[in-house]
């Protein structure tokens, strides 16, 4: 996307920006979980480079991420529809529109391992915003899955090191 100020858009409705054709970077078995969830990148149409932010959508059943911690970043959720239930360390949580939830970023790894699901019958919409800090690690505790920075990229592997990419 061009990132000069003199060809971005002064506003946008959101609904009008595409979701990215591919919704996650997760390998399977853990794609398919995501399956239900479309982002769509709000601050990547305006050229943001030091945080994100995604308008995402839960249909029933669907989860936002697999449960995960973040090394070296910040994450903000703002529910906008529906009741999701927020899954962390201190257990489960249900949401309504106009709650929020932030987790603090943690070099020691032992952040509060978050994730939304839709537990519900009806679709759940929420904001999504978190910083781009290229040195993240990503931990989740539940699965054999990390995210790692390699080779200037993150590179999803099993908790021993293994890329996924390996297994096929």
């Amino acid at each position: 996307m061009a990132t000069n100020p003199t060809t971005l858009p002064a506003a946008l409705r959101a609904l009008d920006i595409t979701p990215p054709a591919i919704q996650t970077g997760y390998p399977e078995p853990f794609a398919s979980q995501v399956a239900g969830r479309v982002k769509r990148r709000l601050g990547d149409a305006f050229g943001l480079t030091n945080f994100g932010v995604n308008l995402c959508r839960l249909a029933p059943g669907a989860v936002s991420s697999m449960r995960h911690s973040h090394s070296a970043e910040d994450e903000f959720v703002y529910v906008l529809q529906g009741h999701p239930s927020l899954l962390t360390d201190a257990g489960l949580t249900t949401m309504s529109p106009g709650d929020c939830a932030g987790f603090k970023a943690d070099a020691s790894s032992k952040g509060d391992a978050h994730q939304l699901r839709n537990d519900s019958a009806e679709e759940v919409v929420y904001l999504e915003v978190g910083a781009r800090t290229e040195h993240d690690d990503v931990v989740y505790p539940d699965d054999d899955l990390a995210l790692i920075r390699q080779d200037g990229r993150h590179v999803f592997t099993h908790k021993d090191g293994r890329p996924y990419a390996a297994d096929s």
